[in-house]
């Protein structure tokens, strides 16, 4: 741990981070080794913990105290003026040394601090300045949550769960934790009916979502489908919903399919029966066929492909999307209300000066985080940014925009001049110079 940290340290006083554009090294170290926020956060916190107690970093180093003890042990001297901290460090260790147990070392902690503190004032004392809360998602958006209180907040916080997490009658089997749980949630759900602030310049927004594949898997499903296909009407109106919920439809890209789409779009025969005759001439190199194989490079052949999905999948989005695509159709004709309330725009060509509540909805869907690879601020940190600048006539559609959080849009674009890409099976690259970064593995050569 100590040695790590130290790596870590000159690679933060180097700023080294900035030559992969990230904003410090919590993001480098989610981003480059693959660990978790909660991991990146520590790893970040030891650098500093240590600087701060080098009698501690010392120990640590050779090997003589545990990681768990040496962060308690700095816990405890951190609440001591700053000129007794590294004596109170000596004095806690020479006693883990000579055999205390964390019980002993508390105690005498806690009579160091007695004797150290100066007189009573209002002051960090009452843990205001180590306050922090986080909320850490995973697997199907369940979360955890962690976080050291104030006490006024701590307060606060236990008269709403006590006040909500009571047992609803005998049948009530939930566990005392379980209902506590419920309360929060509870309070969460109260909060947001009354009205919740703008959060990140869009209002606060429950949101129904669902696949396209989970619609074609409903009943009737089938005559739906032909039924939109004749004339493609929107959406019911769904006029009653109160617009506290909006149903998003999203997708997802089958690589295999996308090929072999592209493959059969590139090698058409062009006949429009089986006993036509293959035209004479290849569509992508404009040279003598010679079966189904391509005759120009294979490097050019590869960006033929690439164009090809490129193109295919813009055409199915403008298919499948807006009021009067087949998603819409779907979820109009196949679920109840408000799931079947008015369809949201998912592409807007026309050029604003910021998203509209519709679209920016549907690209914190899609996007999750922001698209910057390497980087994940959640969208409550993110700004909607314009890939082809709006000075420069850039439309404001799903497909022309993306989110980016606020370093990467302000300083790491617009600054730095950095470019961003966003490619049509929702990977991104980011170009400077020469320099380029991915958001998923880098192809291969």
């Amino acid at each position: 741990m100590a040695a790590r940290s130290t790596v870590l340290a000159a690679f933060t006083a180097a700023r080294a981070f900035e030559d992969d554009a990230a904003s410090g090294p919590r993001s480098w170290l989610r981003w480059q080794t693959r660990i978790t926020s909660a991991a990146a956060f520590e790893a970040v916190a030891w650098t500093q913990r240590l600087a701060d107690h080098q009698a501690v970093a010392e120990t640590l180093a050779a090997g003589q105290i545990s990681v768990s003890w040496a962060r308690t042990i700095c816990g405890w001297t951190d609440r001591l003026p700053a000129d007794a901290r590294g004596d109170a460090d000596q004095i806690l260790l020479d006693a883990a040394d000579g055999g205390a147990s964390l019980r002993d070392l508390a105690g005498l902690a806690e009579e160091i601090l007695r004797r150290t503190a100066g007189p009573d004032t209002d002051s960090d004392d009452d843990g205001f300045g180590s306050r922090n809360l986080r909320l850490l998602t995973h697997f199907r958006g369940a979360g955890k949550l962690d976080g050291d209180l104030t006490p006024e907040c701590a307060a606060a916080l236990r008269a709403v769960l006590d006040s909500l997490s009571a047992k609803a009658g005998p049948e009530d089997i939930r566990t005392e934790t379980q209902r506590q749980h419920d309360a929060l949630a509870a309070a969460c759900h109260r909060l947001i009916s009354g009205g919740l602030p703008d959060r990140a310049g869009q209002p606060a927004q429950i949101q129904l979502h669902m696949s396209l594949d989970q619609l074609l898997g409903l009943p009737a499903a089938d005559d739906a489908i032909a039924d939109w296909a004749g004339h493609a009407p929107t959406a019911s109106p769904g006029a009653e919903c109160d617009a506290a919920i909006s149903p998003v439809v999203t997708g997802h890209v089958d690589p295999a399919e996308l090929a072999a789409q592209a493959r059969d779009f590139l090698h058409d025969t062009g006949a429009d029966n089986p006993g036509d005759a293959m035209p004479a001439w290849c569509p992508v190199c404009a040279n003598p066929r010679s079966g189904q194989q391509c005759a120009i490079h294979p490097r050019t052949a590869a960006m033929a492909h690439t164009a090809a999905r490129d193109l295919i999948l813009s055409r199915a989005i403008r298919l499948l999307s807006g009021p009067g695509g087949l998603a819409a159709h779907l979820r109009g004709a196949l679920l109840p209300q408000p799931a079947a309330s008015i369809s949201l725009p998912l592409d807007l060509g026309r050029s604003t000066d910021t998203a509209p509540p519709s679209l920016r909805r549907a690209i914190i869907v899609r996007d999750k985080h922001c698209q910057f690879p390497g980087c994940f601020q959640r969208p409550s940190a993110c700004q909607v940014h314009h890939l082809i600048p709006l000075a420069q006539g850039g439309p404001t559609s799903l497909k022309d925009c993306c989110l980016v959080c606020l370093f990467h849009h302000q300083i790491a674009i617009h600054r730095w001049g950095w470019q961003l890409h966003l490619h049509p099976d929702g990977t991104t690259t980011a170009a400077l110079g020469d320099r380029i970064l991915y958001s998923h593995a880098v192809p291969a050569a």
